[in-house]
This record gives C-alpha cells, structure tokens and sequence, in this order.
C-alpha cells in the first residue's frame, strides 16, 4: 500500500486518537476502553509504517502519538495505585466510621444471636439438631477432629494457593449476600447477619461439646479477625442500602437509594479488602499444624488489635 493511501485511509483514527490525547492530558476522562482500543490501532500503526518503510516525517508523527499515548497509561495505573491505597488507608476507614450506626447495628445483629445460641447449646446440646443437620453436624466435627492431620476443610488440593482463591470466593459470597439483601428495604442484610451469627455461634458451641477446641479456636482467631468484622461491614453497607428506602427524607427513594448506594458499594469494597487478607491468613497461617495453639492466639490476639485501630485510628482527619 501506498504511504498516500496508507494516510489517507487512517487518518480520522489518527485525528480521533490526538483528541482522545487531549482530553487525558487535560484531566479529563475519556472512555478507558475507547482509549486502550485507540492506542492499540496507532500502535499497529506505526509498525506498518516502519515495516513499509513510509517516510520518516510519518513514522515520527506516530511514535509521537505512541509515547503520548504510553506516557497517559503509565500515568493512569499509577493514579489507580494511589488512589487504591488512599482508599484503604484513608478513606475506608473514615467512611465507616461516618456510618458507624449501621456497622454497630451490624455487629450486633451478628454476634449477639450467635452468643445466645452459642450457650443455649451449652445447656442443651441438642439444640444443635434445630439448626443444622445431622450431615453438617459431622462435617463440621470432621474439620476439626484433633486426631486428623489436617485443620479446616478437607484439602481438594495440595496446595495452599488453591484453598487461598477458594476461601476468597467462598467469603466474598457471603459477604455479597449479606450486603446485596439490603436493597429488600434492609431485610435481606439483616436475615442473613442474623443466619451467618446464629450458625456460627451454633457450631462453635457444638465443637466445644465435642472437645474439639484446642483445634478449633486456634484455627479461627487469626482470620476470623479480618472474616468476621468484613462481613459486619457488607451488612452495614446492606443496610445503609435498605434504610435510604425506608427513610428517604426530603429525597425521592430512587434518589436516596442512588446516594446511599454510592457510600455502601465503597464499604462493600473496603469489606472485599479485609477478605482477601482473612482467606490468605486462612490458608496460609490458621491451616498450619506447624505452629502451636499459644503462637496461634497471640498472633490472632494482635490481628484483632490490628484491625481495631486501623478502623477506630484510620484516615483521621480525612474528609470523605
């Protein structure tokens, strides 16, 4: 193809691509994906260019738009890491603190059934039976049974690696559920931090029936600490979700619903952080039969410490 046609053909991609260029350099926010589709095209732009050997006044006109068009990605993925870590270590925090009625609401709805049904079985073991079945009730005993040698769930792998991405999605589930049931005008969020605290507290207090605690709490104290709150947070933010509907004030629902949204997607995300680190914690630290019970609660012990001040201490002073 000839250089005269080659412009002419592509011409307008290369005009629409300058303008794209501009719009990023002025601090404006063109489509991502238009921009990444565009860089693309001039890119295989100027390898034609210089594999036909077109002139060099043309050659440099598209490696110009190339290092124009690298220079804005680069600077796009580093204000995407700043702005991810300003998020976690300023911004979440101080945003759950603003909603701390939600988050409390949360906590106790979660613990405190947990806590009663945790010491009705206590009383009566049989309880147990009226909220899991017989089946679960085994497997729960079998996950934790000091003479196996393993702790948790029954490995379908032998790699830590592959129990990490299955307790991030197993965790991020639930965490969904609980925050996504909140737009039922919070009745969703809150049946399913009532389910998640009752069924906990039930099979903790069944394993310490059984005897199986010197297992079992170890296991749990040290990912429980980022597990447990993050699920507390994806009711809040469910919640907050749910109540904008309920009490819309001078807004219409579908506006209070829009806005509330905007702060409880941000929580649900802050929450999705915290799981990841539980489901890392998990299949890397609490599964392992290498360390002692002791070492187990002092390091889950400063896990707790750690995930309180970063909530309570966190993004002092930001404005959100």
């Amino acid at each position: 193809m000839k250089q005269e046609t080659f412009e002419n053909r592509y011409q307008h991609d290369w005009q629409a691509f300058e303008a794209l260029l501009e719009q990023l350099e002025k601090r404006q926010s063109p489509s991502v994906v238009q921009f990444a589709s565009h860089y693309r095209r001039i890119c295989h732009y100027l390898a034609l260019a210089k594999a036909r050997t077109y002139s060099p006044q043309l050659q440099a006109q598209l490696e110009s738009m190339v290092l124009r068009g690298h220079q804005q990605l680069y600077n796009r993925r580093t204000q995407f890491l700043y702005n991810s870590i300003q998020f976690i270590v300023l911004k979440f925090p101080a945003l759950l603190r603003e909603n701390w009625r939600f988050f409390w609401l949360a906590t106790a709805l979660f613990y405190l059934p947990g806590l009663v049904i945790f010491l009705a079985i206590q009383w009566d073991p049989n309880i147990v039976y009226t909220i899991m079945n017989p089946h679960q009730v085994t497997e729960y005993e079998s996950m934790y049974d000091p003479a196996l040698r393993h702790l948790g769930r029954e490995r379908q792998s032998d790699t830590d690696i592959f129990m990490f991405g299955f307790y991030i999605w197993n965790n991020v589930g639930i965490a969904f559920k609980t925050f996504a049931g909140g737009i039922l005008f919070t009745i969703g969020s809150l049946f399913f931090l009532l389910f998640n605290g009752v069924f906990f507290g039930a099979f903790a207090s069944h394993i310490v029936n059984v005897g199986y605690q010197s297992t079992f709490f170890p296991f749990v104290v040290g990912h429980g600490a980022f597990e447990l709150t993050a699920i507390t947070i994806a009711g809040a933010a469910g919640i907050k979700m749910g109540y904008s509907l309920l009490a819309p004030g001078n807004l219409s629902r579908l506006d209070a619903l829009k806005q509330s949204t905007k702060v409880a997607v941000q929580l649900l995300l802050g929450a999705a952080f915290l799981l990841v680190i539980a489901a890392f914690v998990e299949a890397f630290w609490s599964s392992s039969t290498l360390l002692t019970p002791t070492i187990k609660y002092i390091v889950g012990g400063l896990f707790w410490l750690v995930v309180a001040g970063y909530l309570t201490q966190g993004g002092k002073g930001y404005a959100t």
